[in-house]
């Protein structure tokens, strides 16, 4: 196997255009990751243009899996939560690029977001995902625990309603306490 590269992206025009493609390819392949199908190459890389300048704030970070110079995944991490709320983060946007798929880029990339999230300070993350089709087998292989679901939570980018699934999972000093 290639060596992976984990980094935290910056807002640079490169990136932002290897994001806005992944992006257009997860949502035409299905994913549902809050967009509809067709997704413009306009609307997407304006989310990501939105959501580096969050992270150059500090809000999130976006982290981004580099194999042979190629961008095979990303994840974001949310930070940014009211004052009762500093001890948690949240997990957002894990895309693998399909010729990536079944070669643990997705599982680097939520390990990485939560040793960063480690630390940063946070001792639970929290993420959501599609009933249908989402990661559940990999979150719960990865420890996270399920709370529930949500029925009927989002339309799919080709349209129906899906239901969403609640995960946590304890970090840090917190699970090693608890555990």
């Amino acid at each position: 196997m290639n060596s992976l590269e984990i980094r935290a992206l910056t807002d640079d025009a490169a990136t932002t255009l290897l994001l806005a493609d992944l992006l257009m390819d997860t949502v035409a392949s299905g994913g549902s990751v809050s967009f509809m199908h067709p997704l413009s190459p306009e609307a997407a890389r304006d989310f990501w243009r939105k959501s580096l300048a969050a992270a150059a704030r500090g809000e999130r970070a976006v982290l981004g899996a580099w194999r042979d110079g190629a961008l095979a995944g990303t994840v974001t991490l949310l930070l940014d939560f009211p004052p009762n709320q500093p001890h948690r983060a949240e997990i957002a946007k894990l895309m693998t690029a399909r010729d990536h798929r079944g070669r643990g880029v997705a599982t680097r990339l939520m390990r990485a977001a939560e040793e960063l999230a480690v630390e940063k300070g946070r001792t639970l993350l929290v993420l959501d995902t599609a009933s249908e089709e989402g990661a559940a087998g990999l979150y719960e292989k990865l420890g996270f625990t399920l709370t529930g679901e949500i029925p009927d939570f989002a339309l799919k980018p080709y349209g129906g309603l899906t239901g969403t699934l609640i995960y946590w999972k304890r970090i840090g000093a917190e699970a090693r306490t608890l555990s």
